[in-house]
């Protein structure tokens, strides 16, 4: 008996190549629709499904494969003899390879792109794998030819692998769909945290390491999705680590929180020890790697503009690990590419995803994604933010205490930061005390704070935690207010003549 093939996709691309090997290893070509169109169109020999279950297809196409005839042939165990003797007294012929891919769902997402016969198809011979090959993957059309051609069948390990690329292929189809039923929920209570989450994820690459050597490390999207590092073009160095993705990442997106102007951010362990807004992205560049230079040793620099040969230079001199813009002037990579283990990325801007993960015994936590409100024109929107001492900000440091509000939203907690011309100049992170963040970023600061701003992720539980800010010179500050002691911190701030403003809304970040 010839073997059989039922070939059913939605994806065209290769499947006449695919079926026109099978026909000339002696194998019969079962099809349906459009599939089976083409491929008599082609030239190739092919049996309709309809001939095969005796019931055409009906209901606009929604049942075409659903039937036992095709999925008796799929599911049939060929190592038990009831099974087989099942399949004889219904004249049923086995089959034994199935190539099939579902409707676009995410291309339209819609009822009628819901796909039920192919799912079950493939999922019928994933299950069957022990007797039956399941392909959905084109690129697979190619190694499962050869794989026949040269041994007759298909091999264990080959069924499993196809397997397995079946179920995830589902299993991904399916979570789509769930997201889209969320999406379009008519009562609106699935909202951001739906009852189940259904993540379907592809790995992308492997990475050189963990967060430490011995660690193994990759990088995943979600199927069908891109994000910016997708469309990132690697201008040069060495393959990246998990740090170096983690703190570029964080890298990429504060340097888009902080405005529309230049702006330079200098990244280590996932916390800018540098930010500056400057007249060019030169000048941004070294006002953030002024702030800290100490740590910017072994850091990640982004910038919102062209990386320019004048930004290039003094960055050369300095060991950095990744370099991430919107592009690069020729001279400028030219110059850069002298380090040959300095990563140098061209990327798109990122977006922000609407959760937050993390792994704990058992599960996950989740949260919604901590974003900064912002207005129309893209400033932040300081809608219930309000002056709380005697003296209001100046225009200049209105400027300077919402470039610290920014910085410090994207900062681990506790955290300080102080801010003096558009140039984070000191910057305390992951402290467990809000009044070491403040005598660490001061400490910093080094008397560069003088008439500029402090920004504080949560509030001041203390007047003591004024302190540092007030000796490193700071004269305005940002908090989200809210301690039972608030009009003892206001009362402070009047004292040292300093202007506070309460935003209401803290972020804290671990």
């Amino acid at each position: 008996m010839s073997q059989r093939a039922l070939l059913s996709v939605y994806e065209k691309a290769g499947i006449v190549g695919l079926a026109r090997g099978l026909v000339d290893l002696g194998w019969e070509v079962v099809s349906s629709g459009g599939t089976a169109s083409l491929l008599a169109e082609e030239g190739v020999p092919v049996t309709e499904v309809a001939q095969v279950t005796g019931a055409p297809e009906m209901l606009g196409g929604r049942v075409k494969t659903l039937h036992p005839a095709i999925h008796g042939g799929i599911l049939a165990d060929r190592s038990s003899p009831g099974h087989m003797a099942d399949l004889e007294s219904r004249g049923i012929a086995p089959i034994d390879l199935v190539v099939g891919n579902l409707y676009p769902f995410t291309s339209d997402p819609g009822i009628e792109l819901i796909d039920i016969g192919g799912p079950t198809m493939v999922r019928a011979a994933a299950k069957n794998h022990a007797h039956v090959g399941i392909v959905v993957d084109p690129d697979d059309y190619g190694p499962v030819l050869d794989e026949l051609r040269a041994e007759g069948n298909l091999s264990d390990a080959t069924r499993h692998r196809l397997a397995r690329a079946a179920f995830a292929h589902t299993a991904s189809y399916d979570a789509a769909i769930v997201r889209w039923l969320d999406g379009t929920d008519p009562t609106g209570d699935a909202g951001p945290l739906p009852p189940t989450l259904h993540f379907a994820l592809e790995r992308t690459g492997e990475l050189r390491y963990g967060e430490n050597p011995h660690q193994e490390g990759a990088r995943y999207r979600e199927s069908g999705q891109a994000g910016w590092w997708d469309e990132a073009i690697v201008h040069g160095g060495k393959a990246m680590s998990y740090l170096n993705l983690f703190d570029t990442e964080a890298a990429w997106r504060l340097v888009h929180c902080l405005g529309d102007e230049p702006v330079a951010v200098v990244m280590k362990h996932a916390n800018p020890c540098g930010a500056a807004v400057g007249a060019d992205i030169a000048d941004a560049y070294m006002a953030a790697h002024g702030c800290d230079t100490v740590s910017a040793f072994g850091g990640i620099v982004a910038v919102n503009r062209p990386v320019t040969l004048a930004m290039a230079e003094p960055l050369s001199e300095v060991f950095t690990e990744v370099v991430v813009a919107p592009a690069y002037e020729p001279d400028a990579l030219e110059k850069l590419r002298e380090k040959q283990n300095l990563r140098l990325l061209e990327a798109p801007a990122p977006s922000w995803p609407e959760l937050e993960v993390r792994s704990i015994d058992g599960g996950l936590l989740v949260q919604t994604t901590d974003v900064l409100a912002l207005d129309a024109d893209g400033g932040l929107d300081r809608t219930g933010w309000r002056v709380a001492t005697e003296r209001a900000p100046t225009d200049a440091e209105w400027v300077d205490l919402e470039f610290a509000w920014r910085v410090a939203a994207r900062v681990t907690s506790n955290t300080i930061v102080l801010v003096k011309d558009l140039q984070a100049v000191g910057i305390g992170a992951g402290q467990q005390n809000r009044r070491d963040a403040g005598r660490l970023a001061a400490e910093k600061a080094a008397g560069r704070a003088a008439g500029g701003a402090c920004a504080s992720d949560a509030f001041f539980p203390f007047r003591d935690g004024l302190e540092a800010a007030v000796d490193a010179g700071a004269t305005a500050v940002i908090q989200p207010g809210g301690a039972m002691r608030d009009e003892e911190v206001i009362a402070a701030a009047d004292q040292a003549g300093m202007t506070m403003v309460l935003t209401g809304e803290r972020h804290f970040r671990h």
